[in-house]
Order: C-alpha cells, then structure tokens, then sequence
C-alpha cells in the first residue's frame, strides 16, 4: 500500500518569534529573552507535519525573490515535502511576527507577501490535486483558491480537508466541496452549528483536552497526552497535517495520532520545526 498522497495549498511564512516572560499589553514594551527566525506558514507547517507522519506531500504556495525564499524552500525539502511546483514571484515572502511567553501562549501577527498572489490555482497544481489522495488547505491564501482547489478535488475523488484559520465565513461552494472540517473551540464558535453541521466529518481541538470528532457513525473524544508545553505556536498545524496523513486508517486511529502529533509539537519551540517524526509520535503515544 502506497504512502498517502497529500496535496497542501497554502501559505509559507519566515515566523520572526520573541519569547519574553509575560506578552506585553496594548501599548506597553517588555524585555524579551530570545528572538530566532524560523520556517512557518499555516500551509508549510501542516506540510512537513504531514511528511514527517508518513505521507507522500506536495506543497503548493508562493515565496518571494527576497532572502528568505531559499532558506523557506530548503525547510521543506529537509523535511521530505515536495517543492516541485513551489512558485516565485516578484516581493517579499510571507513573514509572521510572533510573541511568546514563558507558558508557552502566543500571539501572532500575519503579512501575506507572496502568499497574497496564490490567486488560483495553476494547470499544474490542478494536476496534482487530481491526483493525490487527500487536499489540505487553510485560510492564508485567497479563498477563491481555496474554493477553486476544493472543486476540483471532488470533481476528481480527491478527499477535501479544511482548516479555516484564520477563521472566516466560508462560501457555500467551498462548504459544499468539504470532506473533513479541522477547527480549535473558537473557530468553531465563529463558524456555528449550521455550517459545521454541513461538513461530513468534524474534528475540534480543544489544547490540553484532546480533540473531539462527530461524523456519520458519531462521535467520540480523544484526550491529549500530557506533555509539558513550551510553545503551542504549532501545535495545531502539527494536528492537522498529522491528521490528514493517516486519515486512511479512520477517523478514531487518525484523531488519536492526530492530538499525540499536537502534543509532541508543544512541547517543542517553533513552528513547522516542532512537528515530530512517526518513531517521536509513537514514543508519546507510548
């Protein structure tokens, strides 16, 4: 049995992370203790959680013609994901300002850069979609992209997961393109019970709870295994790309390597480069 295919439409980012002891309130400087710069992006992070639990991944997305295009493209490839169809284009790339503090909660600012350009999808990225096994997208690029993608993929038997983050309404032609919905408690709030009850297949995150799933045959909860949290900048790219890697084996089996995906990644700093590999999942699962 061949590894599944993952197709990731969306965004790469350079994160520029802060850590300082408390997150300052409105108005107000506080001294930090670190500041690195890393891979991040909804989309990139998701990818390299889904090559590091075993899929085969394709990332689709833009960077610039700046400095950080390089070192974005060989996160990626560091981490098994395809670059192939990566597009450059003319500006800087995304950028992520984030803030961290000594319990790990953040707050991030994001600037679209390239990312912004990712209008539609191109002939070759259609190509691909059609023929990996699962899409996986997010709201940091243009929803019609993400629509366009999303239509395409059924049209082809191609399995449609969505995280809508940052949150935001979702078009009726996309919902109805949905196989799998992945949301934290606020997003789904925002979202309601009219649209998620819309969407086949539901997963919720909810942090040091686990995650919650309600599809056809039910629902049911999964708990988290407790880690001691450091960052949770990327715990929840790390669920989601896990996620959508063994969606395969069920919505059970792939909530619960899902939410221990979650857990390793917050127990780790940074973005896409807190996602685990199979033999660290498997030792928190353990």
């Amino acid at each position: 049995m061949h590894p599944t295919r993952v197709a990731v439409l969306g965004s790469i980012n350079m994160d520029l992370t802060a850590v300082t002891d408390r997150l300052p309130a409105p108005g107000e400087t506080v001294l930090g203790d670190t500041f690195t710069t890393a891979q991040g992006g909804k989309g990139a992070n998701q990818a390299i959680a889904a090559a590091r639990s075993g899929s085969a991944t394709t990332f689709l997305g833009a960077v610039g013609d700046d400095a950080f295009a390089s070192e974005l493209t060989i996160g990626l490839n560091e981490a098994s994901v395809d670059t192939t169809h990566l597009r450059t284009v003319d500006g800087p790339s995304g950028i992520a300002v984030i803030t961290v503090d000594s319990a790990g909660e953040n707050s991030i600012v994001v600037i679209g850069g390239a990312n912004a350009t990712v209008a539609e999808p191109t002939t070759e990225e259609l190509e691909i979609i059609a023929g990996a096994d699962i899409l996986l997208c997010q709201f940091e690029i243009p929803i019609p992209a993400v629509t366009a993608a999303a239509q395409h993929a059924r049209a082809h038997g191609t399995l449609v997961v969505l995280n809508p983050s940052p949150v935001q309404a979702v078009p009726d032609a996309l919902l109805e393109a949905l196989d799998v919905l992945v949301v934290n408690e606020a997003e789904a709030s925002a979202l309601g019970s009219d649209v998620l009850g819309r969407i086949a297949h539901v997963v919720t995150t909810r942090g040091a709870a686990g995650a919650r799933y309600v599809g056809p045959a039910g629902s049911f909860d999964v708990p988290a295994p407790v880690v001691d949290a450091t960052d949770t900048t990327g715990a929840g790219d790390a669920f989601t790309g896990a996620l959508a890697a063994r969606w395969a084996e069920g919505p059970e089996a792939a909530v619960r390597w899902a939410c221990a995906a979650g857990a390793f990644a917050a127990s780790r700093r940074g973005a896409g480069a807190s996602s685990g590999t199979r033999e660290q999942i498997e030792s928190v699962l353990a």
